[in-house]
């Protein structure tokens, strides 16, 4: 009966000394699988199509998911600490692109232009609102995407009076304060005209404007989208022009595959207000999908603002030659 006692003391208490160690082992693992799962979602970012597409939306995000990652590590598994830094690392230099910027002092002599841009949502009768208040807060240039006949006669009466010079074609238009010159609409290898190009007169220089309202992305439906965008940077890098701005809504984040070749002919202009500049959708933004490209021009300052009852933030930027 004593040892049958004893052996029974030995069986119970063996697996409670043990415990503690699996169930640390076993948080180490999870938490070594949740890491790689994040380093390979951030990896996705990179490929071209598809999965690069969805990869960059989420991008931002998984910033949050790393951190939460590195502290349990911190935590309740510090050998693994090391491990952890690599996706977060590889994060980093993927957003990298992405990140705020800082506003500069433009030069003295200069004239600073603001250009604003906003998809002011068609059919939703709020043109005229988001015209007026963009005007208001000071735009020289404005720009609006996803126009329809209705939308467009209402930007039109709402900036006639401060904005005499425009031109419009499909779904984009744009008003400016000085003189608009060689005017060109653009069908960027679809088969109709989402784009402009524009020549503004500034006091200082000539300012060439590109306006675009890119093809929507839907699941399986990316491909008229990515015409688009090449078809940009392909008139970009043939554009002259020494002063150049691009704006619009690109339907394409920030750190979208489908935005490098564009990003090898102009400079993607950073939020200067600290922010990642999300623009969609409006009620709690969680991604930059309206964006703004510049060449031969120093950025001033680059920020969003609520305009409208539009589902888009409007991108307010402010450029010197």
């Amino acid at each position: 009966m004593e040892a049958h006692h004893e052996e029974s003391t030995i069986d119970t208490h063996l697996p409670q000394q043990r415990s503690p160690k699996r169930l640390k082992t076993r948080r180490a693992r999870q938490l070594a699988v949740a890491a790689m799962i994040l380093l390979l979602a951030v990896v996705c970012s990179w490929i071209p199509g598809v999965i690069g597409t969805a990869g960059a939306a989420v991008l931002p995000w998984l910033g949050l998911g790393l951190l939460a990652v590195l502290i349990t590590a911190v935590l309740v598994a510090r050998r693994l600490i090391v491990l952890t830094l690599v996706p977060v690392l590889v994060w980093i230099l993927a957003m990298a692109p992405s990140f705020p910027g800082l506003p500069v002092a433009g030069a003295d002599g200069t004239t600073p232009i603001t250009v604003s841009s906003q998809n002011v949502r068609a059919q939703s009768g709020g043109a005229a609102a988001s015209a007026a208040e963009l005007a208001d807060n000071g735009a020289d240039v404005v720009a609006l995407t996803e126009l329809d006949g209705e939308s467009l006669s209402a930007a039109r009466e709402a900036l006639s009076d401060d904005y005499p010079h425009s031109s419009a074609v499909g779904t984009v238009g744009i008003w400016s304060k000085y003189p608009i010159t060689d005017a060109e609409p653009l069908s960027l290898g679809l088969g109709w005209k989402r784009a402009l190009r524009v020549e503004v007169q500034t006091p200082t220089t000539p300012l060439a404007v590109y306006v675009l309202h890119a093809a929507s992305v839907r699941p399986g439906h990316q491909q008229d989208r990515d015409t688009m965008l090449a078809g940009l940077a392909e008139a970009v890098a043939a554009d002259p022009a020494t002063a150049l701005i691009t704006v619009g809504d690109f339907n394409a984040t920030s750190a979208d595959p489908a935005l490098s070749a564009i990003r090898a002919q102009a400079d993607w202009v950073r939020p200067t207000d600290g922010s990642l500049g999300f623009t969609w959708p409006a009620a709690f933004p969680l991604a930059r999908i309206d964006q703004v490209f510049v060449r031969g021009l120093s950025v001033l300052s680059s920020t969003t603002i609520r305009a409208g009852n539009s589902d888009h933030l409007a991108t307010v930027t402010s450029i010197a030659p």
